[in-house]
Parts: C-alpha cells; structure tokens; sequence
C-alpha cells in the first residue's frame, strides 16, 4: 500500500498503486478493481483521484495517436499531460480551446473534472470540445461515446469524475491561434461592486479573470485586478516578437522543502496582496503582450508550489453562485474571510456559463476560488461559508474538494439521480469507487 494525497497533500490516504503500460493492461486493472479509481497527474486537489483500494496511474498511456490540421481534432491516449500537447502544438499554430490554472493535467483527468478557465463565460468548459470518448466499463466492456452515440453515458462522464468508466482515449478539438502571445488589459476595481460591473463588462473578452484582495475590508472589500486577454494576431507583434512568435514554457524553478509554517500568516498574505495590488495597478489601462504559458499557468513557474503551505498542506474552496445572488453571497464570503483573518492566499473571481455534463461544476454565474493553508479551526470556516453557497443555490468544485459534505454536495447538484443512474448501470458492481465518492456517497 502507498500513502498518497490530491495536490493540497490532505487528506492522505492508503491505496494500492496500479501502473498500466498499456491499454489492456488498463482495461484489466479496471476489471479488477476492487474497488478503484482512475488517476492523471495527481492534480485533483482533494482526494478525487484516490481509490479507496486501488488507484490506477494513467500516466504511462500519454501518446498521441492522430491529427487533423484541417479540423483541428487531435486523438490522444488519457495520460497525455496538456504541457506536451501544447509542446507540440503551439508552434504548430494550435491551442486547447479550454485550459485550467496548469498545463501539468492529463487530457483524462481534463474530461473527468470538465476543467474550465479564463473563457468560460463565453466558450464553456473543456467538455465543450471533446468529440469522442473511448471508456472500459468494470464489466471490462470498451465502449466509445459521443453526443450521438451512447449520449447519457458521454453527458455522466463529462465531469463525472472518473467513476462512470477508466477513460483510455479521446478525441478533442484544438483552436488555431497565429501567435503564441496573449494581449492582457488591465483594470484596477476599488471593491467589489466594482469588480463584478467589470467582469460584466469585459463580456465580449475572450478571457477574463479577477484577482481579488480577500483581506480588504470596509470601503475597500472586494478590491481586485482585473485582467482582459485575447490571443495576440501576427499584426499584433512588433519586431522582436515576431522572431520569437511561439514563445514556449521556460525551465521552471522547484520549491524543494516544505515552507516553516510561520512564513504563511495574515501578515505575510495581507503585505503580498498590497505589493500585488500596487504593481497591477501600476499597469492598469495598458495593454502588454504576455506569452502563453505565464498568462495561463503562472503558478506552474514553480515546482511544487504546494509546498508553500506547509507539510500540513492546504484545501482549496472553490464554488460557483447563480448571478442573481452572486454579489450578496460573494460580499458575505469575502467579509467573513476579512474579519476572522484567515490567511487565503490566493482569491480568483470568474464568470462561468451552463457546464457540459450532468456532474460538471459550471453553472451561469460567478465562481470564487480561495488557497486556505489548513490551521486550526479552519474547517469550521469554511462550513459557514458552505452554508452560504447552498442558500444561494450554488455548488462546490469536485475536483478542488477535500471535505464538503454529502448534504452539500447534494444541494448543489440537480442532475445527480441522472449521473446514479447512468452510473449503475454502467457499474452495477460498484467497482469504481474514489475516496471523494466514497465520502460524498455518490
């Protein structure tokens, strides 16, 4: 048995470690499964990619099988991480069309999570742009899904975690792009009305994302940058740009211990968020060119970044509120956070649209993302802050949860007795089982 964890490294669990080579090998384990989950990259923050008994790594199943340049439709096994793709991509003049905060996730944990990013509101999430699915069931069936062909399967699996089948293959769809640059607008918002009218405003944007002050109080709750991004055309770049039109990822620097607990508290958070504030706002109303990958993956700049929260790790809160009650909820959140001092160390603000399948985390409205280094006391917190999201009829992410309750989760997900069904029949055994399902009684 291996003690292994989600990327917030809590909870940390015993599990058996599967490493299929290959794609019978993968179908094997997942007949075998007694009971186990499909893994990627180990990204999942929580423990989503955790099985209860076995869990088996995909990584090894990463190659890409074919390409259309007239469709864009790219064939990949599951374990393709989406830093290799755009690798090989990029310079080639393609780009996913949905990517998350890293590019360090397979294309399988991509489906299962139906990740979404900066242009969610206007181009959904990553499920948007698979064309196919190829799954093996427990019963040790490969079956190949797709909006016409088995449509309720592919619809449970579109977000469904990994617990309607192990994926092996899929094909997706990538966008052309002329550039590898982002043309980035800054906005300064001196609190959080502010901020939302923004968001509303920057509509039109393909990408559009707030970085909010969560310790901000009073006048100033709410305070944040708001950045604006289009993919960069060719007549966009001036001349030394243009010699270097597809930037690509540079060598990355590691975290290599664990960070002394005393480095994180609400005095080091409230100093790095006044520095960050000033140095954006430095160069709000400008327009600059930023390359692909620090736009869209900054953190991945740093190795195991996880490890500035120490060894006792950190949980991420990530939900999403219906418009209508979006700004009430989202001021009683921030305000709470404020006044008890918790020490969120990262505050994301995005507008989002309907998700693609029936267990994804979108809805229309607006999701706040919080790092919280875990402390005493801080579980309670984040109850309260639970209760909110489900009084205003919102939902927590699966893929960042750690330690939400059943009674939660089922608040916030309508289509769940949909995703059971498919579920049972496609696993009537009950072969498929990760710790997050296990706790949420999915």
């Amino acid at each position: 048995m291996t003690a292994i964890s989600g990327w917030g490294r809590y909870p940390i669990n015993d599990t058996e470690m599967i490493h299929p080579r290959t794609v019978d090998a993968a179908r094997r384990a997942t007949v075998q499964a007694n009971p186990g989950i499909a893994r990627g990259n180990g990204r999942a923050y929580g423990d989503a990619a955790v099985g209860v008994r076995q869990t088996i790594e995909m990584a090894h199943l990463n190659r890409m099988r074919a390409f259309d340049p007239r469709t864009g439709q790219l064939t990949v096994e599951a374990g393709l991480l989406l830093t290799d793709l755009i690798a090989t991509f990029l310079p080639r003049g393609f780009f996913p069309y949905v990517v998350p905060g890293t590019s360090f996730i397979t294309v399988g944990g991509a489906i299962a999570a139906d990740v979404h990013g900066k242009n969610h509101h206007c181009q959904g999430g990553f499920g948007q742009y698979v064309e196919n699915i190829l799954l093996v069931l427990p019963t040790g069936e490969t079956i190949g899904a797709s909006r016409e062909e088995h449509p309720d399967l592919f619809r449970a699996t579109i977000g469904g975690m990994g617990l309607t089948g192990t994926i092996l293959e899929a094909t997706i769809r990538l966008r052309p792009i002329e550039t590898g640059w982002i043309r980035q607008r800054t906005f300064v918002a001196d609190d959080l009305d502010t901020t939302i009218g923004a968001l509303e405003c920057g509509d039109s944007a393909t990408y559009s994302v707030a970085w909010i002050d969560c310790l901000a109080r009073g006048a100033r709750l709410g305070r944040s940058l708001i950045f604006l991004g289009e993919h960069a055309a060719l007549h966009h770049l001036g001349e030394r740009h243009v010699a270097n039109r597809f930037p690509l990822r540079k060598p990355s620097m590691s975290m290599p211990v664990d960070a002394p607990s005393f480095v994180l508290n609400r005095w080091t958070a409230a100093a790095f968020n006044e520095l960050y504030f000033r140095a954006g706002a430095r160069k709000a109303a400008s327009s600059t060119l930023v390359p692909t990958h620090p736009y869209f993956f900054p953190l991945d700049a740093l190795g195991n970044w996880n490890r500035m929260y120490g060894r006792r790790g950190f949980v991420e809160h990530q939900s999403v509120l219906p418009i209508k009650n979006a700004q009430t909820t989202l001021a009683e959140m921030l305000d709470r956070i404020a006044k008890r001092g918790e020490s969120a160390f990262l505050a994301v603000l995005k507008k989002l649209g309907a998700g693609s399948g029936s267990l994804s985390f979108p809805m229309p409205g607006y999701t706040l993302a919080l790092d919280f280094p875990i402390e005493r006391g801080l579980f309670s917190v984040l109850d309260e802050l639970d209760e909110l999201v489900v009084a205003a009829g919102g939902r927590l992410y699966l893929a960042k949860d750690a330690r939400q309750s059943r009674a939660t989760f089922e608040a916030g997900y309508s289509d769940l007795s949909f995703f059971s069904e498919v579920r049972r029949t496609v696993d009537p055994a009950g072969k498929l089982k990760s710790r997050l399902a296990e706790r949420l009684l999915i």
